[in-house]
């Protein structure tokens, strides 16, 4: 694999360095387990849901937490039953632990269980003060006459 040097991009961006953070982070190739399977997909603009595959867990065997830009899934089993033999144990009951970066202003808004599947809704939240915004552009000199006008009348 090849391996990018960012140094360059830390001399002339200041500010980003969570941004080379993360792609540094990425770039190491952290293992991260294949199970539970997940989907992300798009739902709306600026919504998305997470779909995770959690066959055998109930909801209270589940948490899920963010911190930090990071959304954070467990399934923890509560005991094993010892009284079952199995001739093939084909289902995964098995604890596990997945993470997810989330970017800036994405909000979990909430989570439901259905059919064996885990359902996560998230949003992207940006602040009014971050938003595109119309300037009008008006006539300067009809702004002044107005001005002028109503200091008249008060005067």
């Amino acid at each position: 694999m090849t391996t990018i040097d960012l140094a360059p991009f830390y001399r002339s961006f200041i500010g980003f360095d969570h941004l080379a953070n993360l792609m540094d982070a990425a770039a190491r190739n952290e293992k991260q387990p294949a199970y539970p399977p997940y989907n992300i997909e798009v739902t709306g603009e600026d919504q998305y849901r997470i779909t995770m595959a959690v066959a055998g867990f109930d909801e209270q065997e589940m948490s899920i937490e963010t911190e930090h830009n990071t959304l954070l899934v467990k399934g923890q089993k509560a005991g094993k039953d010892e009284g079952r033999r199995f001739v093939h144990q084909g289902i995964a009951e098995r604890n596990f632990e997945r993470k997810f970066q989330l970017s800036d202003y994405i909000k979990v808004t909430g989570a439901h269980m259905a059919h064996g599947l885990l359902h996560i809704e998230l949003v992207r939240e940006v602040p009014e003060a971050l938003k595109p915004r119309k300037i009008s552009i008006g006539n300067s000199s009809s702004q002044v006459q107005n001005e002028l006008l109503k200091a008249q009348n008060v005067a």
